[in-house]
């Protein structure tokens, strides 16, 4: 069936750091594998679909998952093993597609509108993710319809290695019987208010008015009724170079040894500049953050000039580790504290990040308009 108007692919990579270690071990094929950090502290990154029949999910606490399947293979992970194989996807998908975006490092948006003028995006779409699948050996899930919410949901359904078209006309039937909990970014909070007014739906929470959402969830309760109604004009935004870099470390145990913590920054600051230095890039931006055992997290950052020496970068970690730890402990003075407040800001981002890198001869060039 032909796609008419925007025809937007939506590509997921299967379970996929799961997927890449039973590239690498093929003995854990068909087994229940968690990815994650080793000790109770720790959570869980990723983990197979037969781990998933015990209970067991993303961001679990592994304490919790280790009593739902303590017969699982646990394996600590290998984010360079994961960025080898994403680099490799990515390298697949811009030889062939001619508008993508990398959303996240296993998920990628193709606008492939008109394509059925002249091949067929469906033929299209199966044959790159077959290309994907038969070069690095991974399982790839994809779901072609209109526009970048529809196609999420789509590919969501067609999983495990599996494909779903959804046309034009056939958008609303197909998310009509579907769970809200489906709709890309609802969280728990959201789902629970929904709840609450009795909408468990996609197709209830279409037919609501528009008005009184916005009213109950303001501009996210728009934005919400429109993915029910299968609206969503996002365009697919052309894949750029990574914007930033970083490193994360949990302890077995808390630990107030603040000459630990500090020996602990400046390992990770190395490592850190020597892969902006293996990348001929540099940074103007620091990010530290601090996360608690009971998963408080806090976080703050500082300009600085472009730089990628271990030297200069060292002081400023530290600087940050200082005022963010002893703000949350409540040793600052009121000075310090009226300072503190104005560098704190909510991140996703890891434990240590720099960020806004440049290549090399970029910085140099501009060196003369910044100093």
């Amino acid at each position: 069936m032909e796609m008419t108007g925007r025809a937007i692919v939506h590509i997921d990579l299967d379970t996929f750091f799961v997927s890449v270690e039973r590239v690498l071990n093929s003995s854990l094929r068909g087994k229940p594998v968690i990815i994650g950090g080793s000790s109770d502290r720790g959570v869980v990154a990723a983990c197979s679909y037969e781990a998933r029949t015990y209970g067991v999910h993303s961001a679990m606490p592994m304490k919790l998952c280790k009593r739902l399947c303590p017969n699982a293979i646990y394996i600590r992970g290998d984010m360079d093993q994961y960025s080898k194989y994403s680099h490799w996807v990515t390298d697949i998908i811009s030889s062939k597609a001619p508008l993508f975006e990398k959303a996240s490092i296993d998920e990628f948006y193709l606008d492939v509108s008109g394509m059925d003028r002249f091949y067929g995006c469906l033929q299209w779409s199966k044959e790159l993710t077959q290309s994907i699948s038969h070069e690095t050996g991974l399982p790839v899930s994809f779901g072609l319809t209109p526009n970048k919410t529809v196609s999420k949901i789509a590919t969501g359904e067609a999983k495990p290695q599996g494909q779903k078209q959804v046309c034009n006309n056939e958008v609303r039937s197909f998310l009509n019987l579907l769970s809200i909990k489906k709709i890309p970014m609802l969280g728990p909070q959201t789902y629970k208010t929904l709840r609450g007014m009795g909408i468990a739906y996609i197709e209830t929470l279409s037919a609501m008015p528009a008005e009184l959402m916005q009213q109950v969830l303001g501009s996210n309760g728009i934005m919400l009724w429109e993915r029910a109604n299968g609206i969503d004009n996002t365009p697919v935004v052309a894949y750029s170079e990574q914007k930033s870099i970083g490193t994360e470390d949990t302890f077995d145990s808390d630990s107030t040894d603040i000459n630990r913590i500090k020996a602990l920054l400046v390992r990770m600051t190395e490592k850190i500049a020597y892969q902006l230095r293996s990348k001929n890039k540099l940074t103007s931006c620091v990010t530290v953050k601090i996360r608690y055992s009971n998963f408080d997290t806090h976080t703050m950052q500082c300009r600085i000039p472009y730089t990628s020496c271990d030297h200069t970068l060292i002081p400023h970690v530290k600087e940050l580790f200082d005022k963010l730890y002893h703000f949350f402990q409540g040793t600052s003075t009121f000075e310090e504290e009226k300072e503190n407040r104005s560098w704190i800001e909510s991140s996703k981002e890891n434990i240590l990040i720099l960020n806004k890198e440049r290549k090399l001869f970029n910085a140099l060039l501009l060196a003369d308009d910044h100093y």
